[in-house]
């Protein structure tokens, strides 16, 4: 089980990306524009860089639902694979069944 401070700290960069969202993408596609004038684009690339750092969405981390774990977490679940395993094999996870050949 992940420390509760780094489940809240991702909880927390979750809400930050989400608020800021809008106007990070609006200055990116900006910074990113050749219809742009060179000032313009500047002008975008120093405001994304006075956002907070929090608020860029690569800083964020898939962690397991259940046990928060940041490793070998599977998007397709949202669990860490030892959870997967787990729940597999007692059949709460439907189409899933214990590969054999």
């Amino acid at each position: 089980m992940a420390k509760k401070a780094l489940i809240e700290r991702e909880l927390k960069r979750d809400r930050l990306v989400a608020k800021y969202a809008a106007k990070h993408a609006e200055l990116k596609g900006i910074a990113n524009s050749a219809k742009h004038s060179d000032e313009e684009r500047d002008a975008a690339r120093q405001a994304l860089q006075k956002l907070p750092r929090n608020a860029n969405p690569t800083r964020q981390r898939n962690r397991c639902e259940i046990t928060g774990r940041p490793r070998g977490t599977f998007r397709q679940f949202g669990l860490a694979r030892a959870k997967i395993r787990e729940l597999a094999f007692a059949g709460d996870i439907p189409g899933v069944t214990k590969a054999s050949w």
